[in-house]
């Protein structure tokens, strides 16, 4: 982990709402400042609105984690173009349409993040009515108010009409018979592959899920695979005597769920960098849109290859061919497995893609990042990216639910995907 740059008072306010549990659901409160003078975009409502819409899929019990990334950058689509249709200065994504003149920007923001979320959570109405009347309220009342709440309910209902039949909850299953190298489910649930229909649902931003498919994961009986068979063995096991207390300490901070994690980081972006509405809404839409390609993708390889955990590799390391690799029956991870094929690894890739958004939207490598961990109550902090990056790749191996060869993989697919999504999306327009 590189340099702090935050106080130590910051650090231990953060660590300590982190401690509380606090941390994501304090945000989720639309702001209760005095409501901004008319006619000005209080940036505010952009985190706000990010904040609950994490809540709401993190408690929405129709999706899995994985479909919340999905569902999130749906969110932050349509915030987008609401405001940059009021306001300019940046390319749309799908809503092409130009506000009226003196349309709020703000209460465009609200419409929009509202529209998609009770209309993919509905579980959730009355919850977001509330938190929608809240943020609405601090608008004053007259026509910029009502232009935008219009629009930013067009520019929700355009994503909404545009994502109709993308291959969401296609009736796809993993059918491939166990065989060596073959996942299959593990224990203690014994869980199917989840979100099988992930890989084949049309992305927003890529032309496929396969534009940056990741190359084809080691054979069993290679030197790669070997190397990083005995590596897994002997760090991510849940007796292991030789992964350190730090090793232990960076797993653990990485097994939790990765949307409300980077989520939260974003909104710390924001606030750092004082953002206004509409660098607000672009840094947030490049982050989740490239995060929810780099889902799919990820999970297209996953159905792909197909690839056995290590639990499963260690079981049973006396049918996969390599002489090489040593049979252990009472080997299990560190934390259980996810329920779904271990090639490439998802956290990986969105974790990636959200620290090289940020590095091409700020044009700069020093981030100055902020991150909380849903799983231990504990707040890091780094100075690049490419540091988080690294913590993830080692942390995810250390929990003995991956291969190293799978989190570089991962890795990877964000880093080349967002690099492409942030040179052909976002760009600034020059009006006149």
């Amino acid at each position: 982990m590189n340099g702090q740059s935050r106080s130590t008072l910051t650090r231990s306010w953060l660590a300590a709402l982190a401690a509380a549990g606090l941390l994501i659901s304090l945000a989720a409160v639309p702001a209760t400042a005095d409501p901004p003078v008319s006619g000005a975009s209080d940036p505010a409502v952009i985190s706000d609105w990010n904040a609950i819409a994490a809540n709401t899929l993190r408690g929405d019990t129709t999706k899995f984690p994985a479909d919340n990334i999905l569902y999130m950058a749906f969110v932050q689509a349509a915030v987008y173009d609401a405001v940059v249709g009021v306001e300019g200065r940046y390319a749309p994504y799908l809503f092409n349409a130009h506000a009226p003149s003196g349309t709020s920007s703000q209460a465009a923001a609200v419409a929009a993040a509202h529209e998609v979320l009770v209309t993919y959570s509905p579980y959730a109405q009355t919850t977001l009515d509330a938190a929608y009347a809240a943020s609405l309220a601090q608008i004053p009342d007259g026509k910029a108010k009502t232009r935008g709440i219009d629009f930013g309910t067009r520019a929700a209902d355009n994503l909404i009409k545009q994502r109709a039949n993308d291959g969401r909850n296609a009736p796809i299953l993993f059918t491939r018979p166990p065989a060596p190298g073959v996942w299959r489910p593990t224990p203690p649930a014994f869980a199917p592959m989840v979100d099988p229909w992930m890989g084949f649902v049309t992305p927003l931003l890529v032309d496929s899920p396969t534009q940056f498919a990741p190359p084809p994961p080691p054979a069993l009986t290679s030197q790669r695979y070997t190397q990083d068979f005995n590596e897994v063995k002997a760090l991510g096991s849940a007796t292991s005597t030789v992964r350190t207390p730090a090793q232990t300490s960076t797993a653990l901070f990485y097994s939790g769920l990765a949307n409300p994690q980077l989520q939260a980081m974003l909104r710390d972006q924001a606030a750092l960098r004082q953002l206004d509405i509409v660098d607000a809404a672009r840094m947030f839409a490049a982050a989740d849109m490239s995060a929810a390609d780099t889902i799919i993708s990820v999970w297209h390889a996953k159905y792909v290859y197909g690839t056995w955990r290590p639990d499963t590799a260690i079981n049973l390391a006396d049918t996969d061919g390599n002489p090489a690799t040593e049979p252990d029956t009472s080997w299990v991870p560190l934390r259980p497995d996810p329920a779904y094929p271990e090639y490439p690894s998802g956290y990986n890739g969105v974790v990636a893609a959200v620290t090289r958004a940020l590095e091409k939207v700020f044009d700069t490598q020093q981030l100055q990042l902020t991150v909380i961990s849903t799983a231990v109550p504990d707040v890091r902090h780094y100075d690049t990216g490419a540091a988080l990056r690294q913590d993830v790749v080692d942390g995810r191996m250390w929990l003995g639910v991956h291969f190293r060869f799978a989190d570089i993989a991962g890795r990877d697919i964000g880093l080349q995907l967002t690099n492409w999504t942030l040179d052909h999306y976002f760009q600034p327009v020059h009006d006149g």
